[in-house]
């Protein structure tokens, strides 16, 4: 087996979200993780706009972030993981960790972005009812 084919493998298999859109922001790669957290199935995604999984309000900061990284190639994010809420197919609001990387072409200009993304919404809650619990001890 090949280095391509065993890194097909695992990104189809992993229970993270990994996702790859294009300089445009349509996906073009969606596995089952993406499946497991958004909700939308790789058919229903494939070529459609982020905005399927990106809450509205957050929407216009996000796209003037994503086009800035297209213009210019350089993202403050990458490095450690963003916390961001993100949207499922339902409505609901999922809290997310993610990190991207840009992939590039020959001559160094982005064809896109892929991200690898985390539900921590379990977590999330919990750190936010142990603090509403150490506030009300506090009180």
């Amino acid at each position: 087996m090949d280095s391509n084919e065993t890194a097909a493998r695992i990104v189809a298999g992993t229970q993270d979200a990994v996702i790859y859109a294009d300089r445009d922001g349509a996906i073009q790669l969606w596995n089952v993780g993406a499946e497991r957290i958004f909700g939308w199935s790789a058919e229903e995604a494939a070529g459609e706009s982020l905005d399927i999984i990106v809450p509205e309000k957050h929407r216009k900061p996000h796209w003037r972030g994503w086009y800035r990284v297209m213009d210019t190639g350089l993202t403050r994010y990458g490095a450690d993981p963003l916390a961001v809420p993100g949207l499922r197919k339902d409505g609901s609001i999922v809290s997310l960790e993610f990190s991207i990387t840009m992939l590039k072409d020959a001559e160094g200009r982005i064809e896109g972005i892929a991200a690898i993304l985390r539900d921590v919404s379990k977590r999330w809650n919990r750190e936010r009812a142990l603090k509403k619990r150490v506030e009300e001890l506090e009180a």
